[in-house]
């Protein structure tokens, strides 16, 4: 099958983890046997003439072996023509890749937004359409009234619709979104990620991983990490901290730590490739990320997949993801609890399998799991359309 994924979120140069967990469904998707084509929607950045252009993606490290395409658009300064200038050119590119030998037999698209993109260019080019459900807008009520109605109107009349937890199907449905769900999960390269072959004895410090973004939303609750390590280093010593990832707020929680009685036992690295994240979580014991939201985050089954146990809390899908044997969930915002958890896994590592760990998550999130997952659903979504 030939499969154009449509999305507006996909890793580029200066933001490599943005829409990641996109680029994990295209590789499952070609794990599955298809052909896949990637248009990613960049959105208003084109400055030349016309109002959109396409161009290949030519960084291998980003593409990964799937042919990439972003397409640009122009601002033009009139209200409400970006969306409509987003959707024509999706619908052009569709078109433009047909012409030049590419012909889909289904479009996925990816987010809300992107779905409705993807819903008009598989109205041009006459073939089914799914889309992937990533977004946190539906339980943070961020959808304005037209927009919603929007949604609706679109998830509605697409083939289906992939939210990747059940906590956000519920929230979608709160929307009054009607649709033909099928809960998919986000994926993981287990050729990436996966635990190291201990051969050499540990140091006394026990290594803690946090990834994410350092923003101004807290989005990962990086400052109940900081409040709770505080309280963690006045129990224990073995341990230190290794913060990956970037943000707008990174410098202001470095001159925290460094005027800090935790300074020694906290490292900023800042955000690094894929592949040295997956060689650092090998190098770890435990993953930690205390987030406020979230659905189902990729990060997570990352730490997984590499056999950490993982400490968190009880938003959206995580309590779909983590049992007790995989680790331990705390109430967000809760530092004192937070740091309890955290001198639990440390005190008793031997409780948590690593092997075993690794294991739930290859079987739940593989490449080769979620990608039959998603063929199921692109089986019925073709059967249904020739019907």
């Amino acid at each position: 099958m030939r499969v154009l994924f449509l999305t507006p979120w996909y890793p580029e140069a200066d933001h490599i983890y943005r829409g990641v967990f996109v680029r994990e469904h295209a590789k499952a998707v070609r794990a599955a046997g298809n052909e896949v084509v990637v248009l990613h929607l960049a959105g208003k950045s084109y400055r030349g003439r016309g109002l959109w252009r396409m161009a290949a993606e030519s960084d291998p490290a980003l593409s990964e072996g799937i042919p990439t395409y972003r397409v640009e658009r122009r601002s033009l300064p009139i209200p409400g023509t970006g969306g409509l200038i987003s959707i024509w050119s999706a619908v052009r590119a569709s078109r433009a890749l047909r012409a030049s030998g590419f012909r889909p037999d289904l479009i996925h698209a990816s987010f809300y937004y992107g779905g409705i993109s993807g819903y008009a260019a598989g109205k041009a080019l006459a073939v089914p359409v799914v889309v992937t459900e990533h977004s946190t807008a539906f339980p943070l009520r961020e959808l304005g009234r037209g927009m919603a109605a929007a949604v609706r109107f679109v998830m509605h009349r697409v083939a289906a619709v992939m939210p990747v937890c059940d906590f956000l199907q519920r929230a979608m449905e709160a929307y009054g979104v009607r649709a033909r769900f099928r809960v998919v999960p986000n994926a993981v390269d287990t050729t990436a990620f996966h635990p190291a072959a201990r051969t050499s004895p540990r140091s006394s410090a026990r290594r803690l991983i946090f990834v994410g973004n350092l923003e101004p939303t807290e989005h990962k609750g990086f400052p109940t990490l900081l409040d709770a390590l505080h309280t963690l280093a006045q129990r224990r010593g073995d341990w230190h901290l290794d913060v990956v990832g970037e943000g707008p707020s990174r410098a202001e929680y470095e001159e925290k730590v460094a005027a800090s009685a935790i300074a020694g036992s906290v490292t900023f690295h800042g955000a690094v490739p894929k592949t040295r994240v997956a060689e650092m979580m090998r190098a770890s014991d435990i993953f930690v990320m205390p987030s406020r939201f979230e659905n189902l985050p990729c990060v997570i089954i990352e730490a997984m997949a590499s056999g950490l146990p993982v400490v968190s809390t009880t938003v959206g899908g995580i309590p779909e993801m983590v049992t007790e044997a995989d680790g331990i969930l705390v109430g967000p915002g809760d530092a004192p609890a937070l740091a309890e958890a955290l001198d639990r896994v440390l005190s008793k590592p031997e409780v948590f399998e690593r092997s075993a760990i690794a294991a739930r998550a290859a079987a739940r999130y593989s490449l080769e799991a979620v990608g039959s997952q998603i063929q199921a659903v692109y089986d019925e979504a073709v059967a249904r359309t020739v019907l």
